[in-house]
């Protein structure tokens, strides 16, 4: 019994240490289907969206905004406990000679002697005696003095991904409202007679979107962080790009605005397909505009002064593109709880920096 327990102690330090290096280490997505972390964000993400399902619109929201910290933090916590107790369980089944204050060596011991190594505190009150029991101590001092400094550089570089993600999200906000809408972004830009704002605008998303598939892939439990701003969302920003560049491709004929707006519809669906394997969910089959909606909506772009193709064929067309990212789009918003935004202008949407009073109390206006 007391070697498979050595055995066993073995394999969970061996375990914790491969999910560590692969979770904050591999700058990769890993296609292992049998991970502890990704059981780990499953379990507790199901709990604290069955808790927040439960609650008020407003508490819901700061309830799931408080997740993806705090999902961090708790990986850290478990991986430090595990390591903790599997070198305890190691020392104990194999009987390593302590000295202790105590006269009789229990499991609570050999507990104490490996949470004061981990975390590098050594009191002194408790040692080794032995060249094995001295040499598994400072494997796991070493070991401890590595997690912690791992995971002081990881916090940085994950916070540093959040902000540059929140950027383009914020921008978005003056340009097509909140939460945005392909079409509200359209219809603004319809009065500008040089569209070269926009191309400048649909290159950034690319980029943006590039950006957006690295740094969350690298690191998944960013998909669980919530945006600054009420209404506001990665999933969001991500749609009204997949949107916005579908009504360019379905309704523009020539030019580099469509040029860069293929090259920004084939990253940014390429960013939604990617995450939704990542999460592993099944693609959902939404109907966010339905056919009379539609013909609106390009009557509407229309009478903003901008040059479509409104024919049958173009109608089609943009069906078939948004065919090709709806379905992995709500599978991602099922799954984390988000609202798709809207395709057509939502008359319910607001800038949130109009919001703001000026020294007069009156809200701002540009007329």
């Amino acid at each position: 019994m007391r070697i498979a327990l050595a055995l066993l102690c073995l394999l969970v330090i061996g375990s914790v240490l491969l999910e560590a290096f692969e979770g904050l280490v591999l700058p990769r997505r890993i296609s292992r289907p049998l991970r502890a972390v990704r059981l780990f964000y499953v379990a507790l993400w199901k709990s604290w969206r069955s808790i927040g399902r439960r609650l008020r619109p407003g508490i819901r929201d700061d309830w799931f905004a408080v997740y993806g910290p705090f999902s961090v933090l708790a990986l850290f916590i478990g991986w430090g406990m595990l390591l903790v107790f599997a070198f305890a369980g190691l020392g104990w089944s194999l009987r390593l000679p302590i000295s202790a204050p105590e006269p009789t060596v229990t499991f609570a011991t050999y507990l104490y002697l490996s949470a004061t190594t981990f975390i590098t505190l050594g009191f002194g009150d408790v040692a080794p005696r032995t060249s094995l029991a001295r040499a598994i101590t400072d494997c796991e001092a070493a070991l401890g003095f590595g997690f912690l400094a791992i995971v002081i550089a990881y916090l940085p570089v994950l916070y540093q991904a959040f902000a540059k993600r929140e950027v383009e999200i914020g921008m978005l906000d003056a340009r097509a409202s909140t939460p945005p809408s392909a079409g509200e972004l359209l219809k603004r830009i319809g009065s500008c007679p040089d569209l070269g704002d926009l191309k400048d605008t649909l290159k950034n998303w690319e980029r943006w979107s590039a950006e957006l598939l690295e740094s969350h892939l690298s690191y998944p439990s960013l998909m669980y962080w919530r945006s600054q701003h009420d209404r506001q969302s990665w999933l969001g920003t991500l749609t009204t790009i997949l949107d916005t560049c579908a009504l360019i491709i379905a309704t523009q004929q020539k030019g580099a605005l469509l040029y860069q707006a293929r090259l920004t519809f084939a990253m940014a669906r390429h960013a939604a397909v990617d995450l939704r394997l990542a999460l592993n969910r099944t693609p959902l089959t939404p109907d966010r505009l339905p056919e009379a909606e539609q013909e609106a909506l390009f009557t509407l772009l229309t009478d903003a002064g901008m040059t479509l193709d409104t024919s049958p064929e173009a109608h089609a067309h943009f069906r078939e593109l948004r065919a090709l990212y709806e379905p992995h789009l709500a599978a991602l918003a099922q799954w984390l709880e988000l609202s798709l935004p809207t395709i057509a202008p939502n008359p319910h949407a607001h800038d949130h920096w109009r919001m703001s009073t000026d020294p007069s109390g009156h809200f701002f206006n540009m007329g």
